[in-house]
C-alpha cells in the first residue's frame, strides 16, 4: 500500500469550536486542478509498476489518497490515518491496510509535519514538490527523500540570476511557512556575498486577512525598488498577484520561485499586465508517454490488495531508496544523495512580451567616473552618496578612488589621470622675457661702457680710474649680466652645473677687480707713515696678481665642486600637488654657500677698505663710488638668502637672477656712470686739473712738500700730496715734472718710480 497526500484542495474553511459537541469535520475548498494532475500522476506510476511484470513481478501496489488542504495540521492527520490503517479493516484481505511508504506532500511545511512523525518508524516519504533545504537534515528526518532539488540549489541559482544583470538592490516576498523563510534566508546568504541589499521582506499567506496583503502591497510602492523576488507557493501569492493588478502597480521586475513559475491559474492575460516578464527556475520536466491518453480516461479505480510483510517493506524500501541509481529513458541519471536530495537540475523560465527589455533595480545609481560610495548611517551597504574623488585620485571603472602615480594628477572630472604640469622658469613666459631682456640690457650696458673707456682712455677721469682694473671689471660685469641666461630654461645637467659654478667665478672676478682698485685708492691717498714699504710696491704687477690670486680660490673651489658633488636636474614634488617643479639641486649645499660665503667675503673687505677712504678730496673720490656700489651689493645678497629659501618653485631661480642683475647694475651705476657723465655731459671736467684738486678763484691748491726724506719717504709723500695718483694721469707728452739734483731724486727708488709711472722729467 502507498500512501498519498495532496492539497487537492487548496483552503481549509476554519471554524470556531464551542467544545460542547463534537467537532465538525475539516471542510475545505478551491479544487486545485494541478493538484489533481499530479494525483493522477502518481496512480498511472502504480499502474505502470503493476503491468510491468520485470519491477515487481508478482507484486501489485495500492495506493490512498488523502486531502492536505495545504494545512500542516491537516497533513499531520492525514499522514497519521494513513500510518495507522483503515478505519473500518477487511479481515478477509490479504493486504495489510497500512501503507508502506507515503507520497507527500506539496508544501514544505506539510512534509517536514509527516516526516517528523513517520521518520522515527522507519516509514518512507517521498515529496514530489517540497523543496526546504532543512528537509535535507537526516538527524531530524531520516527516511525523507523527494524527486525535486533543494532551495540550497535554488537559491544559489537565484542569487547568480540577480548578479548576472547587476540588481543590488531588490525586494523579497516570502510564504510564512517554512518553504518561504527557508527560501528567503538561504536566497540572502547567498546575495550578500555579491554586496546585493535586500530593501524589504513581505510575509503572506493565502489565510491572510486582506489587511495583511494591502500592508505588503503599500510596502511595494513607497520603496524604491525595481526588482522583487517572491519565494511563495501559488496558493498563497495569488491573493497579493490579484491585489497588485488591482492597484496598477507596473514597472517591476518578478522573480518567481519554482512553486509559482509554471502555475496556470496566475497566467492569465489579467495578471499578465502586472506580472509579464517575471524570471524564475522550474525543474526539468517532459512529456510522460501515455500519460496523456491516461489522464483522459480517468474513471473510478479500486485500492488492490498487496500482501507483503510490513516489517520487511519499512526496512529495505528504505535501504532500496537510498541505493537506487539508474538512467531512465530520457537519458537522465536518477539517484538519491546521503540526503534524500536527487540532482539539481532546473529550466529557466521568463515570462516575456515580445521585444521584452531587462529593467534595472538599484537603491542608488551606480556612482559615476570621478566619484566614490560614502556609505548612508542606517541603509545597506546598496544606499549611498556619491562623492567626488579627492584631488589627486581616480575613480572610472571601480567605486572607489585610486591615487593617480606621483607624475600624474586627477583631471576635473576626476576619471583620468593626466600628466602633471612641469614647471621651470621659461624663455617664453612673461617673467623669463624681463628678466632676459634685463639681463641682455646690463651687458649691452657693460660692453657699451667698455667701449667708451676705449675711446677715452687718453682723457684724466679714465685714466685716473685706473684704465686696466676697469677693463677687468667692466668684462666681469658682462659675463656676470649673461650669467642669469644659464638660469632660464629647462634644467640640464651642464647648465645645472654652469650656472652655479658661472656665477661664482665671475662674481669672484668682479669683487676682485673692486677689490683691486679700493686697494689701490687706500695705498694711494691713505699712507700716512714714510717708511711704508707697500705703497711704493703696489703696482700694476701686484694688481693682476690680487685678482688672479682672488679669483683663483673661487675656481678651485667650483672645480672641487663640480667633481665631488656637482649641481644636477631635480624633480621636486612636494610644492604643488598639480605640477613638477624641475629645479637644479646644488648637490652638496656646503659648496653653494661656500661660494657665496666667498663672495660675501671679499664684498665686505672691500666695504672695509672703501669705508676707510671716504674722506678723500671730492674731485677723485672713487671710494665713496666703490662704497655705496658695495653696500647695494651686500644688502642685495643678504636679503637674497631668506627669499631663496621660501621662494616656490620658479620663483626660487627668478629671486636668484635679480640678485645677481640688481648687485650687478649696481656696481656698474655706481662706478661707471659718474665717468661716463663727466665724459659725455661734463667734458670741461675732464681735465688733469679738477682731477689734480679744487680749483679756487682760477687757482690750483697744490700741497708743498717739506723737509728731509728718504727715498721712500719721498715716493710716499708726491704720492700723498696728490701730485702723482697715476703716472699717466699727471705725465705724458704735455706735461714734464720738475725737479732739482738732490740725493733723494737721484736714488734708485724714485728713479724706478718716475720709470714704472712713465714720468717725463
Amino acid at each position: 500500500m502507498i500512501g498519498g497526500i495532496f492539497p487537492i484542495l487548496i483552503k481549509e474553511i476554519l471554524s470556531t469550536s464551542t467544545f460542547d459537541k463534537e467537532p465538525p469535520k475539516v471542510q475545505c475548498e478551491g479544487f486545485d486542478l494541478r493538484v489533481f494532475r499530479w494525483t493522477q500522476a502518481m496512480i498511472f506510476a502504480i499502474e505502470e509498476i503493476n503491468n510491468d511484470p520485470a519491477l515487481l513481478p508478482n507484486i501489485s501496489l495500492g495506493y490512498r489518497i488523502l486531502n492536505s488542504c495545504a494545512s500542516p495540521t491537516n497533513a499531520l492527520r492525514a499522514a497519521l490515518t494513513l500510518a495507522s490503517g483503515a478505519e473500518e479493516v477487511d479481515v478477509s484481505s490479504n493486504c495489510p491496510p497500512a501503507i508502506s511508504a507515503l507520497i507527500a506532500e506539496s508544501g514544505s511545511s506539510q512534509s517536514i509535519a509527516a516526516a517528523g512523525i513517520l521518520g522515527p518508524f522507519h516509514m518512507p516519504i517521498i515529496s514530489y514538490f517540497s523543496t526546504c533545504a532543512c528537509l535535507s537534515d537526516r538527524t531530524k528526518y531520516p527516511t525523507f527523500f523527494r524527486t525535486i532539488p533543494s532551495d540550497y540549489f535554488q537559491a544559489k541559482a537565484l542569487a547568480a540570476l540577480v548578479k548576472h544583470f547587476g540588481w543590488q538592490w531588490i525586494g523579497t516576498i516570502q510564504s510564512d511557512n517554512d518553504y518561504g523563510r527557508s527560501g528567503i534566508l538561504a536566497f540572502k546568504e547567498e546575495v550578500e556575498k555579491f554586496g546585493i541589499c535586500i530593501a524589504f521582506v513581505g510575509t503572506i499567506l493565502r489565510t491572510y486577512t486582506k489587511d495583511r496583503f494591502l500592508k505588503v502591497v503599500e510596502i511595494i510602492k513607497q520603496s524604491t525598488v525595481k526588482v522583487i523576488l517572491a519565494f511563495v507557493p501559488e496558493g498563497d501569492f495569488y491573493p497579493l498577484m490579484q491585489e497588485i493588478v488591482n492597484q496598477n502597480i507596473t514597472g517591476i521586475q518578478w522573480i518567481a520561485s519554482e512553486a509559482w513559475i509554471t502555475a496556470s491559474r496566475p497566467s492569465t492575460p489579467e495578471i499578465y499586465t502586472a506580472f509579464g516578464g517575471a524570471l524564475g527556475f522550474v525543474v526539468q520536466k517532459m512529456a510522460i508517454p501515455n500519460f496523456k491518453h491516461f489522464l483522459t480516461s480517468i474513471s473510478p479505480y479500486t485500492d488492490p490488495h498487496v500482501p507483503f510483510v510490513r516489517d520487511f517493506w519499512q526496512i529495505m524500501v528504505i535501504k532500496s531508496l537510498q541505493g537506487v541509481n539508474f538512467i531512465n529513458q530520457f537519458g537522465d541519471e536518477v539517484f538519491f544523495d546521503e540526503n534524500g536530495n536527487p540532482p539539481a537540475s532546473y529550466d529557466i523560465i521568463n515570462w516575456q512580451l515580445i521585444n521584452g527589455k531587462v529593467p534595472t533595480s538599484l537603491c542608488s545609481n551606480v556612482c559615476p567616473s570621478g566619484t566614490r560610495k560614502a556609505q548612508i548611517n542606517g541603509k545597506p551597504i546598496c544606499c549611498f552618496h556619491c562623492v567626488p574623488c579627492a584631488d589627486g585620485t581616480i575613480a572610472n571603472s571601480t567605486a572607489d578612488c585610486a591615487p593617480c602615480p606621483k607624475e600624474y594628477w586627477s583631471n576635473e572630472r576626476k576619471d583620468e589621470c593626466i600628466p602633471k604640469t612641469i614647471e621651470f622658469l621659461k624663455y617664453h613666459e612673461p617673467m623669463g622675457i624681463a628678466l632676459t631682456l634685463v639681463s641682455l640690457l646690463g651687458a649691452s650696458l657693460s660692453l657699451a661702457t667698455m667701449v667708451v673707456f676705449i675711446n677715452y682712455r687718453e682723457t684724466p677721469v679714465i685714466k685716473a680710474s685706473n684704465f686696466e682694473l676697469s677693463s677687468y671689471l667692466l668684462f666681469s660685469l658682462f659675463l656676470c649680466f649673461l650669467c642669469p641666461l644659464t638660469f632660464i630654461g629647462m634644467p640640464t645637467v651642464w647648465t645645472c652645473m654652469l650656472r652655479h659654478t658661472a656665477f661664482g667665478v665671475t662674481f669672484a672676478l668682479c669683487i676682485s677687480c673692486v677689490l683691486g682698485k679700493t686697494i689701490v685708492v687706500v695705498t694711494a691717498f691713505k699712507a700716512t707713515f714714510p717708511g711704508n714699504k707697500i705703497t711704493g710696491q703696489f703696482g700694476h704687477a701686484q694688481q693682476r696678481i690680487i685678482v688672479c690670486s682672488c679669483t683663483l680660490i673661487q675656481i678651485i673651489t667650483c672645480v672641487l665642486w663640480l667633481t665631488l658633488n656637482p649641481p644636477y636636474p631635480h624633480t621636486l614634488f612636494t610644492y604643488s600637488s598639480k605640477m613638477i617643479v624641475l629645479e637644479c639641486n646644488t648637490g652638496s649645499g656646503f659648496a653653494f654657500y661656500a661660494v657665496l660665503g666667498y663672495i660675501g667675503i671679499l664684498a665686505i673687505i672691500c666695504l672695509i677698505l672703501a669705508f676707510m677712504a671716504r674722506k678723500l678730496p671730492d674731485n677723485f673720490n672713487e671710494a665713496k663710488l666703490i662704497t655705496f656700489s658695495l653696500l647695494i651689493f651686500c644688502a642685495v645678497w643678504i636679503t637674497f638668502i631668506p627669499a631663496y629659501i621660501s621662494s616656490p618653485g620658479k620663483f626660487t631661480v627668478a629671486v636668484e637672477i635679480f640678485a645677481i642683475l640688481s648687485s650687478a647694475f649696481g656696481l656698474l651705476i655706481c662706478i661707471f656712470a659718474p665717468k661716463c657723465y663727466i665724459i659725455f655731459l661734463k667734458p670741461e671736467k675732464n681735465t688733469k686739473k679738477w682731477v689734480m684738486g679744487k680749483i679756487i678763484n682760477g687757482t690750483m691748491e697744490l700741497q708743498e712738500v717739506q723737509g728731509h726724506q728718504k727715498a721712500t719717504g719721498y715716493v710716499q709723500m708726491v704720492q700723498r700730496a696728490s701730485l702723482m695718483t697715476e703716472g699717466p694721469c699727471l705725465c705724458g707728452n704735455d706735461r714734464v715734472f720738475q725737479q732739482d739734483n738732490a740725493t733723494v731724486h737721484n736714488a734708485r727708488r724714485t728713479r724706478d718710480f718716475i720709470q714704472e709711472n712713465t714720468i717725463t722729467l
